[in-house]
């Protein structure tokens, strides 16, 4: 189907792999357009029959438990982004030449004449953080914008919504850009990079390639971590417009062409005239929030991506002072007893949970969950003199455990061997008994949920209702 835009979409057979989230909006969007759509999906439970009740009223087909098999006719693929790339619905696509494109390449093919250019962020840590400050400060300019993609408004949505837009600040996953192959971003950011999701990509250079996408075509800006090496290196290899920029960003001091801090203040010189030079004031580390290391540098890549777009140095500061996290990221519950109790639930990987565990002085950690394939050596020994106890709790604790026996040996640690509704609670009381005044009770767990708690939000919602407890 080529790499442009597509108009006539009337009476062309495209298939839906998958339903849920961006299944569904694709096969109404298709079909609207004069499409003939069949949506395929290996399951068949309750929520997939209710939602293809509701496609098939439209007149769309929907094929329940078999994703696997080429519909005949079929000229395009439109899959959700989970999907594998190994799948066997792909591999028959490809021989028969078929495209596949994801939500977000469907969403950018659809886009009008004259649409919002896309500031793109993505990263294994940190992207929906950035991704809301940098609307936060794109609305501070006073520019009509949405924090899009993973999160917020679907790309659909906003693309063909009624809303106008002036520009659109857009989290991507590495699944969404292994599908998005002519998306081109006005400027874009790679937050960091570390070992997720390798079952799916099948290596760590493949999930790196397929993060580094999103740079391809940057028009103005491609922002990287000046701390990660890797992520300078996918901009180096990346095929951009002419007179694209690299503008990286540092906790330390910035050098030409990049923003970072200065005794307290955020500062830019990259976008400023005499960058060799003159620095410009952006804000203070106080108007992040929170102020812990990783946020910070987040901030200053939603701001370099902001600056990017002309956005003045007023509205950074203002942005960044009105944002407010979401719930479990790095969220203080409260304080028992002169200890701080943090819940980041968030901190799925063990990449989050380094930079949350970095963020504290004296710590007793409790962590432990579904591992996902990650291995703890190097989290452990990087975080080992910070911790002065340990509360396991989940499926793959014992990972954790045998990590802390090679690195942290002289480290407490408790192992609980339950996975009942009060598992959280006896970790909360195990983590008090372990902690002096002027320590941190930390809930990084570095893993995923899902052995225990629906989500990590329930996760979270469980370790601050026992530390309320405790309070009372």
């Amino acid at each position: 189907m080529g790499s442009g835009q597509v108009t006539d979409w009337q009476g062309k057979h495209v298939t839906v792999a998958g339903l849920g989230v961006s299944g569904v909006p694709a096969a109404r969007v298709l079909h609207a357009r004069g499409a003939i759509v069949t949506v395929v999906n290996d399951g068949d439970d309750a929520r997939a029959r209710e939602q293809a009740a509701e496609l098939e009223a439209l007149g769309v087909t929907v094929r329940l438990g078999d994703g696997a098999t080429l519909p005949e006719g079929t000229e395009l693929i439109v899959t959700a982004p989970g999907w594998k790339p190994d799948k066997p619905l792909f591999q028959a696509a490809r021989a028969a030449g078929v495209d596949i494109w994801g939500d977000v390449e469907l969403a950018w093919r659809l886009r009008g004449p004259g649409a919002a250019p896309w500031l793109a962020v993505t990263g294994t840590n940190g992207k929906t953080s950035t991704v809301q400050m940098l609307a936060s400060i794109l609305t501070a300019a006073g520019l009509r914008t949405a924090a899009v993609g993973n999160i917020g408004v679907s790309l659909l949505d906003a693309v063909l919504g009624d809303e106008e837009y002036d520009v659109l600040a857009v989290e991507l996953s590495s699944y969404q850009l292994h599908w998005a192959s002519s998306l081109r971003a006005d400027s874009a950011a790679v937050l960091n990079l570390a070992p997720d999701h390798l079952d799916w990509h099948g290596s760590m250079e493949a999930y790196a390639a397929d993060k580094g996408r999103i740079y391809e075509g940057n028009r103005v800006a491609c922002v990287y971590n000046v701390a990660d090496k890797l992520t300078e290196g996918l901009v180096r290899e990346a095929d951009v417009e002419e007179g694209c920029r690299a503008v990286g960003f540092t906790l330390g001091t910035p050098g030409p062409s990049q923003l970072g801090v200065v005794d307290g203040i955020l500062v830019d010189r990259a976008f400023v005239e005499n960058r060799q030079q003159n620095a410009q004031e952006l804000a203070e580390v106080s108007d992040v929030h929170p102020p812990v290391p990783h946020n910070i540098a987040n901030a200053l890549a939603a701001a370099a991506l902001a600056r990017a777009f002309g956005v003045p140095a007023t509205a950074v500061r203002d942005g960044l002072r009105n944002f407010t996290p979401d719930a479990h990221r790095i969220a203080h519950v409260a304080d028992v007893d002169g200890v701080a109790y943090i819940d980041d639930s968030k901190a799925t990987n063990t990449h989050a949970a380094e930079a949350s565990l970095a963020s504290y002085e004296s710590i007793v950690w409790i962590a432990g969950g579904l591992a996902k394939g990650a291995t703890f050596d190097e989290l452990v020994a990087r975080s080992a003199k910070r911790l002065r106890g340990v509360v396991l709790i989940g499926a793959d604790r014992g990972l954790i455990r045998e990590a802390l026996a090679r690195h942290a040996p002289e480290v407490p640690v408790v192992d609980l061997d339950r996975t009942d509704t009060g598992a959280m609670s006896a970790a909360v009381r195990e983590a008090r008994r372990l902690a002096v005044a002027g320590d941190t009770v930390l809930l990084a767990p570095a893993c995923a949920s899902m052995d225990m708690f629906a989500n990590y939000n329930k996760r979270g919602d469980a370790f601050a209702q026992a530390v309320r407890e405790l309070g009372a």
